[in-house]
């Protein structure tokens, strides 16, 4: 009998781990993450996607049409609208193979394709938005003009002479008082997110190790606490950190079946935009069909729109060798080595980037987050050098030193930021981030080589530090965010925990095999133990 305990043990064990399955994927929750697994087409893949995330696009959407209408005074639609004309043609041009998955995706969510592709491209957003006087004189056509000049109640002017990488688009009195399109003065992209990664001399052993974390606004953040696992028909198996409805990263943490892995930390500040190939795309190409290096550098600067402009932090563990990409829009550096380390605070160290692409970067200065975090990192690669391991990488990314203040303080700067718990005391400037704003770490990751090459990364939930987050306890304290309430997430903390995508997929057909082998097993077991059993009891009279 105690193999057939163990058989229907394993049974109750397999419904138990694997209870939201079907066609193409499967789903899991565990330390406050949602682990999806999809195969297949690209249609069938984005399908088996929607169908197991179908609660929590829903959900988005809904944040959606909340967060757009308060950050821009614009309805949901106008940004679909947005997306429809700018986005979608690029994708379905050069990436028809990935609009056939957020189709499918569409499909199996119930939702529509147009959404989807907008909410892949919601990292571009404010880019195209901030630049659409310029990519609408770019394209010269008169219907799309008078289109956006009725759908946004503005009158589009001709900017011939409009200064590259200098400006935002703001709406000011026009003649006549109508409200004209322009670009002036805009604070640049949004900064977020902490990384490094070493190799050689400053490692343990000699190989790989890359951390990140993700700071970000909760009320989209929040999100991101999906790890989705693609085996595509065609192309590398890949393990991703992404958010519901994601083709791509978006935090941009992910290890792939070629042997590469990879990050990025947003450049702050960067302002200079071309309507070309959403990052979406060019990234998730360079994870799906990128074998070397070069290969990333090729995929990610081709047809490059500026948008979502990052640093790019890449490891190959076919070469031991790291790269790092500052990838602006004019100008995308590329350094190289496999002995040293690069760190990610949200600027670039290419002054070009800084000074013609981008504004107010922070890069000097210790009472902003990039200033302190540069200097902090510096630190710390220097301070344990030699020694960074999966460990070290762990306590790196959770540090709370503020180099501004010269103590420990849980704060914007730190490298595990909590602009929650801030009160930005030496940080008035209108276009920076408030007081105490639901903003910081929501997460850590840790990559090495030997976790690399088996397709797993470890990661935590909450923040980096394992520090909770409570909706009600803070929009108590801070009521001027308190209508923020009815979207935001509790984030209790959470331990470390290991991700692999080897968990086996299983097909509806081959779990009802597997289901009725083991049904067949404990049959036959059973009566072969009631035949040995009664044959024993004639024996025995």
């Amino acid at each position: 009998m105690n193999k057939n305990k163990k058989i229907k043990k394993s049974l109750k064990s397999f419904k138990k781990k694997y209870n939201n399955n079907i066609k193409n994927g499967l789903k899991r929750e565990i330390n406050g993450w949602k682990c999806i697994t999809i195969r297949g087409a690209p249609y069938a893949r984005g399908y088996a996607h929607g169908q197991l995330l179908k609660t929590e696009i829903e959900e988005i959407r809904g944040m959606l049409k909340y967060s757009l209408y308060e950050d821009y005074g614009r309805p949901f639609e106008t940004f679909i609208e947005m997306s429809n004309d700018f986005f979608k043609p690029q994708i379905k041009m050069n990436f028809p193979e990935l609009y056939e998955e957020i189709e499918g995706i569409a499909k199996g969510s119930g939702q529509s394709a147009d959404f989807i592709v907008m909410w892949n491209c919601f990292v571009s957003l404010d880019y195209l938005y901030a630049s659409l006087s310029q990519v609408l004189e770019d394209r010269n056509d008169k219907a799309l003009n008078e289109k956006y000049e009725k759908l946004l109640d503005i009158r589009i002017e001709g900017l011939k002479s409009w200064s590259y990488g200098s400006s935002q688009l703001s709406k000011i009195s026009g003649e006549g008082g109508g409200k004209v399109m322009r670009r002036n003065n805009w604070k640049g992209a949004d900064d977020r997110c902490s990384s490094f990664i070493a190799v050689g001399s400053y490692t343990k052993d000699g190989k790989i190790v890359c951390a990140h974390n993700t700071f970000d606004n909760f009320i989209d953040g929040q999100y991101f606490n999906i790890i989705i696992t693609i085996v595509p028909s065609s192309g590398h198996r890949m393990m991703f950190q992404g958010a519901p409805g994601y083709i791509f990263s978006g935090t941009d943490f992910f290890t792939c079946s070629s042997g590469i892995f990879g990050t990025e930390t947003t450049l702050g500040g960067f302002n200079a935009y071309e309507n070309k190939d959403p990052i979406c795309c060019r990234i998730r190409h360079a994870m799906q069909y990128g074998n070397t290096l070069d290969d990333y550098v090729s995929h990610l600067t081709k047809n490059n729109s500026g948008d979502y402009a990052s640093t790019w932090y890449l490891g190959d563990t076919n070469t031991n060798e790291i790269m790092r990409i500052e990838l602006g829009l004019k100008y995308a550096p590329v350094e190289r080595t496999k002995n040293g380390y690069f760190i990610g605070f949200n600027a670039a160290y290419d002054p070009r980037i800084r000074n013609l692409e981008s504004v107010n970067s922070g890069y000097d200065d210790i009472r902003r987050h990039q200033g302190a975090r540069r200097v902090r990192l510096e630190q710390l690669m220097r301070e344990h050098k030699g020694a960074i391991d999966e460990h070290v990488a762990k306590q790196i990314i959770a540090d709370h030193y503020d180099v501004y203040l010269n103590k420990i303080n849980l704060c914007s700067r730190t490298v595990c930021s909590h602009y929650e718990l801030d009160d930005r005391a030496f940080m008035s400037q209108a276009d920076r981030p408030k007081p105490y704003a639901p903003r910081g770490a929501v997460d850590g990751k840790v990559i090495t080589s030997d976790l690399a090459r088996e397709l797993k990364f470890a990661g935590i939930w909450g923040s980096s530090c394992g520090t909770p987050f409570y909706k009600d306890e803070f929009c108590e304290r801070n009521l001027q965010w308190e209508s923020l309430k009815p979207y935001l997430h509790d984030r209790i903390s959470q331990p470390w925990t290991t991700f692999e995508s080897t968990v086996p997929l299983f097909h509806h057909r081959r779990q009802k095999s597997v289901r009725k082998s083991v049904r067949k097993s404990v049959r036959k077991s059973v009566r072969k133990s009631v035949r040995k059993s009664v044959r024993k009891s004639i024996n025995e009279k």
